[in-house]
């Protein structure tokens, strides 16, 4: 039964990460933070996060845990953490632009 519920967590978790490489791209070519929501990417690096460790608090048990969910876990919080730094990116190029639009409107 642990192998299937490995699976089926698996699954739920490419899912879920399905559009996280999407949202990357968006957001890269957007040049823009004004769409993206800081507060809601760090949300799901924390819940990414917490299933790492509850992972190898599983293994600290001694129990299974395939190495497969692991690489899934790893491969969705990298891909939201990039969003991160592009949000901090986006965010200068919207100051940069507001500042310029300030100083065309004076």
């Amino acid at each position: 039964m642990g192998t299937l519920s490995s699976v089926l967590e698996s699954c739920m978790l490419i899912c879920f990460g399905a559009s996280r490489p999407l949202s990357v791209i968006k957001n890269y070519k957007a040049k823009s933070a004004k769409a993206m929501s800081l507060p809601f990417i760090l949300l799901i690096v924390t819940g990414y996060i917490c299933g790492i460790i509850a992972k190898f608090v599983k293994l600290g048990m001694g129990e299974h845990v395939a190495t497969y969910v692991l690489v899934v876990y790893f491969f969705n919080l990298i891909v939201v953490s990039i969003n991160i730094v592009l949000y901090f990116i986006n965010r200068g190029y919207d100051k940069k632009k507001e500042a310029e639009e300030a100083k065309n409107n004076k």
